[in-house]
């Protein structure tokens, strides 16, 4: 199982997205009141000296996507004995993948446009797109291996 390349690059895209809910996605401090505002996959805080402000709804919508995806992941990865239905799950991780990199776009435009300051995260959205990026090269060879299969079952 673990010797097909496209079990390691699901393997990746596991430990890209459990990473990734740890690190903030947008993070902005405020010059003049000393407020530090930031936005991470599980939630959105305001630190303003001591007191801290956490809002958890809508954004953890984006964390619970990453999960899916990793979740989804782990299965397409224990699917290795029918690769049609690993083509399938890696299709449907990729959507999951454009829903949590769409989350990021969206919450992150939002707050932009809240402070009229651009401060996404470039390295949070390297990652999650690195995953995408990852999956489609786990669904090609996916797709290699099945052609390989089917043509070597023609031969005969």
């Amino acid at each position: 199982m673990w010797q097909r390349i496209q079990t390691v690059f699901l393997g990746l895209v596991v430990v890209i997205m459990i990473i990734s809910i740890f690190f903030p996605l947008w993070i902005y401090d405020d010059p003049t009141g000393g407020i530090r505002y930031e936005l991470y996959p599980l939630h959105y805080s305001i630190t303003n000296g001591d007191q801290k402000s956490t809002a958890y709804f809508p954004y953890s919508l984006t964390a619970v996507l990453m999960i899916a995806a990793a979740t989804v992941a782990v299965q397409t990865i224990r699917r290795f004995d029918n690769r049609l239905t690993q083509m399938k799950l890696a299709a449907f991780n990729t959507l999951l993948l454009m829903g949590v990199m769409g989350a990021v776009v969206y919450f992150s435009s939002r707050l932009n446009s809240e402070f009229k300051y651009v401060g996404m995260s470039r390295g949070a959205l390297w990652t999650i797109f690195a995953a995408v990026a990852l999956n489609w090269l786990a669904m090609r060879f996916i797709r290699r291996d099945e052609k390989i299969v089917k043509d070597s079952e023609r031969l005969r």
